[in-house]
């Protein structure tokens, strides 16, 4: 029997839908430890059609789609403003692995960023992800490049309490724009489109902390408080949903029991999550976290706290989730999460695209991380 090669093509949504859909099926497959798994709702692409350029390639193998893979282009701050692709959603058929099918399709995406004149890519995987580590570093020359902890909250059935000795409020986009650029426009990463991105539907505004009775001279004539924080929230659910894919009966059991205690003893803080454990549920992304002082930490504890609290009325979030650089450790403690939950090391790959690069990444890649890591809500 004479077998075709590989065809590696555009998505096709009227073509291609039904069989994606059965192809991410099928990848759930794997080790134990792994319980949360996307829930696209019809749109294969929702993960991406926010970025402002951007793609999805299929790979097919005698007329059966056995892979796909996303990618995105935006212009952000490295050293200085460099463009970016971003590389996420590689999928591979487990009947069809080992056969040079994930290669193929990051090769074909880097060939299309290329000829959109892209100077690195990059890709974000789980540390300890062997599979793809093996395939992006060791076979693609890929780079690690930082260790971000991804810090998940579930939303709990009553509100947190939060500081009367502090005052939180809501800024407008143009403030906040102001804000980010001034004090973040260096920071790694920080989308050169940030206006777009704080402007987009689901962007759900932007809130500042500080001393109780300092929010009358906040920014007056420029001038800021001594201590101050301020995040984004974006609503991941608007995009895509979140559910169980594997579980121990331990969780099945633990779930049915989350269900009785919550109906019999309201006054119970139950994390909702656990009360409805296996339907597809949304989230709230903290992004452009930020502060100033060397008491801050309590401002970004305070507006967690207020992010939390809007997330209880949302009666399809269920989870808070953010992501943080390693220079970001100092604020980690103060951002409320479940270890059992939250990833502590994330792990993104970055490889120049032009040879004028190289020298860049691994001086990049060399020195210790000085500056935050700015996570684009629109990649999460």
């Amino acid at each position: 029997m004479e077998f075709e090669e590989i065809k590696v093509r555009s998505y096709d949504g009227s073509l291609d839908r039904a069989r994606l859909e059965l192809l991410e099926r099928r990848c759930e497959v794997g080790p134990s430890h792994v319980f949360l798994f996307s829930d696209t709702m019809g749109d294969p692409i929702c993960r991406i059609r926010n970025s402002p350029l951007y793609i999805m390639l299929v790979a097919e193998l005698n007329h059966e789609l056995v892979g796909a893979i996303q990618g995105s282009i935006k212009v952000v701050t490295l050293k200085d403003l460099a463009k970016v692709g971003y590389i996420l959603g590689l999928r591979v058929s487990p009947f069809h692995r080992r056969k040079g099918i994930g290669s193929s399709l990051v090769h074909h995406l880097e060939e299309w960023f290329v000829g959109n004149q892209v100077d690195y890519a990059y890709m974000a995987t789980e540390k300890d992800n062997n599979a793809s580590v093996n395939l992006f570093v060791n076979k693609l020359q890929y780079v690690k490049f930082r260790t971000p902890a991804i810090l998940i909250h579930p939303v709990k059935s009553r509100p947190l309490k939060i500081s009367s000795k502090v005052e939180i409020f809501k800024i407008n986009e143009e403030n906040a724009e102001y804000l980010y650029r001034r004090f973040m426009g260096l920071t790694e990463f920080f989308p050169a489109d940030i206006d777009k991105v704080l402007g987009n539907k689901l962007s759900l505004g932007t809130w500042v902390a500080c001393e109780r009775g300092e929010h009358a001279q906040f920014g007056q004539n420029g001038n800021f408080p001594s201590n101050w924080a301020m995040l984004s929230v974006w609503n991941s659910g608007g995009l895509f949903k979140l559910r169980i894919g594997k579980a121990p009966v331990s969780c099945l059991m633990y779930s049915e029991v989350s269900k009785v205690i919550d109906k019999a003893f309201a006054c119970f803080n139950m994390p909702t999550l656990l009360c409805s454990l296996f339907e597809p549920f949304g989230f709230y992304f903290l992004y452009g976290v930020h502060q100033e002082g060397e008491v801050s930490r309590k401002m970004v504890r305070a507006l967690c706290r207020y992010v939390h609290n809007m997330a209880r009325v949302d009666v399809d979030c269920k989870m808070v989730v953010t992501e943080l650089g390693r220079y970001d450790e100092r604020v980690r403690p103060h951002i409320p999460h479940w270890r059992m939950l939250s990833c502590l090391e994330d792990l993104w790959c970055i490889k120049a695209l032009k040879s004028e690069h190289i020298e860049s990444v691994n001086e990049l890649t060399r020195i210790p991380q000085t500056k935050p890591l700015f996570v684009d809500p629109r990649e999460v």
